[in-house]
């Protein structure tokens, strides 16, 4: 199935009528109108001099597009004149406005240049015409090769500075901190645990009396102070602000009753004692 649609475009193909340029002309004309070059466009072989346009002359170009075996006028679906720099690789692409009896007419005036004329240099511009319509064959001519004053360079936008590369950033990171001679240290930490020392000394001096510590009433009361030690272990090593608030909230509530009944346990002994 698929190799008589390729069957079917191939001869299609070959029955497109073929579409040539009928009277294309050229005429140079300066600021005042004088005509300083008219002469007819070889569609065998480009003219062999260029055509010069200073700054204030006008181009025109002429034609009438029509198949190449009944002469008649056709409009196609796509016309453009093509503008190529060979030196730098530039190129525009001008749309012509064709009729639809098939007569085209564009005007190049240096004056006001279109935005479809490339960046130009000293090298001569390679002027082609592009023609495409469904019905017919594509058409492809090189009318001339155009001379035209170069291009003036860009102007400088303000911020162009800042899109240039910026010199490489050479990280300079601090040595390794030196650690002090081991004397030093060692002298240091005897001074930092010295006076647990002596507080160990002075407490095993004096009797320590805790009878009623480990009683029901009092020992919850000690849990929960020593589970809110663990609870800030737990908060320095993995926990977030938020869960710590919530774990203390409801580890405080359980502490407020604990230790009203350790006080009120305590009270009761000292009234015993008594």
């Amino acid at each position: 199935m698929l190799s008589l649609h390729i069957v079917a475009l191939l001869i299609a193909g070959a029955q497109a009528a073929v579409l040539t340029l009928q009277s294309p002309r050229l005429v140079v004309s300066s600021s005042s109108g004088a005509q300083l070059r008219s002469e007819p466009i070889s569609l065998v072989q480009p003219a062999s001099t260029p055509v010069t346009l200073t700054k204030s002359d006008t181009l025109k170009l002429t034609f009438q597009v029509v198949e190449k075996d009944g002469g008649k006028g056709v409009q196609p679906h796509q016309t453009f004149l093509r503008f190529y720099d060979q030196k730098s690789g530039e190129e525009g692409i001008q749309p012509i406005r064709v009729t639809n009896g098939g007569k085209a007419k564009f005007e190049l005036n240096m004056a006001k240049p279109p935005l479809s004329l490339p960046p130009t240099s000293e090298a001569p511009l390679k002027v082609s015409l592009l023609i495409g319509s469904p019905l017919h064959s594509p058409l492809t001519v090189a009318l001339f090769d155009l001379v035209v004053p170069a291009s003036q360079p860009a102007p400088v936008h303000p911020d162009e500075p800042s899109f240039h590369p910026l010199p490489e950033i050479h990280h300079t990171f601090r040595s390794e901190q030196k650690l002090p001679p081991k004397p030093i240290s060692m002298l240091f930490s005897a001074v930092v645990l010295a006076p647990w020392l002596v507080l160990f000394a002075l407490w095993s001096q004096v009797s320590i009396r805790v009878p009623h510590l480990f009683s029901p009433s009092i020992l919850p009361f000690i849990a929960t102070l020593g589970a809110f030690e663990g609870l800030l272990v737990w908060y320095w090593v993995d926990l977030k602000l938020g869960q710590v608030l919530s774990y203390g909230a409801v580890l405080g509530l359980v502490t407020i009753f604990a230790g009203k009944q350790a006080l009120s346990k305590i009270g009761d002994n000292r009234i015993n004692r008594k």
